[in-house]
């Protein structure tokens, strides 16, 4: 009953989304920036949901609550809080900044706008790859999260390759068919449903607990009700917040909807509103997960908690909602990774290295062409799950911060150079990647690569190096004669 609840929900999902895909590719330009970028015109409500179910993934509704489940409920300081005000300003501080370039220039992608400013095919193509390295296993994930939950709903009838494969499909066909216009109609419907949802269920089981003796209060594990202690240190929360509010600043589907506003205004009120929505997600899906641990639910191996709980206290068609509703959440993340990531090879990669004169009615098609390859491959790569793209996923929001503060420097100081710009964008990442992969290697005894540094992640000391070095290489070198900062000057001024 419920593993058929849930596979009539999903089915539902992709019929809708197909729907409004057809909907969306009726009134689509064949032109490549309304395409990726829906001609430049979401309003306030379509930007806030699309950004925040492009934001929404298997980790939302299951490892969040699992961290929680673990570590207490303090992760809600950071994803909720710090995270949700950190992104809020960060939109203000570089979306809106970028909103106005993209506006005056007609930049679709964050290679195109540094390219143009800097006169550099090699910074553009630079800030593409990256981008794709870090973006390719992070779909990678989803595939392998939604395969897995196709197999275990079905009792294994839908094998995990098939479930996979299906679900690929499925997001070829439908961003194929739709580009950001109607991924964004999509991302809102689920965005209102899974806020839903998630409310439903803390509502339906707080009342729950509420019945029982000592009510809602002895749900609470003593230990969580302080503070601070175990992992959760200062320099560990702040790590955390700021590597991922601003990674998630640079990941692709999410750069790019600081082009898409309508208007000033609606930029705006959209990120005036993000911090408010972030807290209504994340409180009670954390919350749910430590109240797991003072009922004395056990983690099943190799499983989440948030179900385990919802089977306890909620009928089995709620629970079957929610955790479909959570699969088709991982969907609407890939389908918007799967759209920026071919912007970024047929803008970035393909446009300045391969024809620089292709039509806009050609990129149009090779952008849907790119769609089919990444998928594919991400898919091929899902099926062996190796370690190293495994590692990579889990690592990407610290590998996309490496990008933010030159970016912000290239924004608002006029001296920046280009050489700046390189060395600050490929040091940061060359230090990052050593962290992450690279052997262990001392100098004078201490770890030059280490896991943390006096109790700070390395995602953030990456960050500051590329800082340092943006500056300090920019102070010392001038500007070549092919630079232009008057085209983000003047247009932003």
């Amino acid at each position: 009953m419920s593993a058929l609840l849930e596979i009539g929900i999903v089915a539902a999902y992709m019929v809708v989304a197909l729907a409004v895909g057809a909907v969306a590719y009726r009134v689509t330009d064949q032109t490549a920036e309304d395409y990726y970028l829906a001609g430049r015109g979401l309003g306030t409500g379509v930007l806030l949901f699309t950004t925040f179910a492009t934001l929404l993934s298997a980790f939302t509704f299951f490892g969040g609550p699992n961290t929680a489940f673990s570590s207490g409920p303090e992760w809600i300081l950071v994803m909720g809080l710090m995270d949700g005000v950190l992104f809020g300003l960060l939109w203000y501080l570089l979306g809106y900044r970028q909103w106005l370039l993209g506006r005056a220039r007609g930049y679709v992608t964050l290679g195109e706008m540094l390219g143009d400013r800097f006169g550099s095919k090699t910074l553009r193509g630079l800030v593409a790859a990256v981008s794709i390295f870090w973006l390719f296993p992070y779909v990678m994930l989803q595939q392998v999260g939604a395969g897995t939950a196709l197999e275990a709903l079905t009792n294994g009838t839908v094998p995990y390759w098939a479930g996979a494969g299906f679900i690929t499909l499925f997001m070829i066909a439908y961003v194929v068919l739709s580009g950001m216009r109607g991924v964004a109609w999509t991302d809102t419907l689920q965005g209102v449903f899974m806020l839903s949802m998630v409310w439903l269920a803390f509502a339906w089981i707080a009342s729950a607990l509420a019945a029982e003796p000592g009510g809602i209060g002895a749900a609470m594990p003593a230990e969580f009700r302080a503070l601070g202690g175990g992992v959760y240190s200062p320099q560990w929360m702040l790590s955390q917040a700021i590597g991922i509010a601003f990674g998630v600043t640079m990941f692709p589907q999410v750069n790019q909807r600081f082009f898409v506003g309508k208007s000033e205004k609606v930029l705006k009120r959209t990120f005036a509103l993000w911090p408010v929505l972030v807290v209504l997600l994340f409180v009670p899906a954390f919350l749910l997960g430590s109240w797991a641990q003072g009922v004395g639910l056990a983690m099943p191996d190799g499983g989440n908690i948030l179900p385990v709980l919802l089977a306890e206290y909620t009928p089995g068609w709620f629970a079957a909602l929610l955790v479909a509703g959570a699969l088709a959440a991982m969907m609407s993340s890939s389908d918007s990774m799967l759209l920026s990531g071919a912007s970024y090879f047929t803008r970035d990669l393909y446009r300045p290295f391969v024809n620089a004169d292709a039509s806009e009615t050609y990129e149009n098609k090779l952008g849907r062409i790119g769609v089919v390859v990444f998928a594919s491959a991400t898919f091929v790569a899902s099926l062996f799950t190796p370690g190293t793209l495994v590692s990579i996923g889990e690592t990407a929001f610290g590998g996309f911060a490496q990008l933010a503060l030159p970016v912000g420097v290239a924004l608002y100081w006029r001296n920046t150079t280009r050489s700046g710009m390189l060395a600050g964008i490929g040091g940061s990442q060359l230090f990052y990647l050593l962290t992450v992969f690279g052997p262990t290697v001392y100098v004078g005894g201490v770890p030059v690569f280490a896991d943390a540094y006096w109790g700070w992640l390395p995602s953030v000391v990456g960050m500051a190096i590329g800082l340092v070095l943006t500056v300090g290489v920019s102070a010392v070198t001038a500007q070549a004669t092919s630079e232009d900062a008057s085209v983000y000057f003047e247009a932003a001024d």
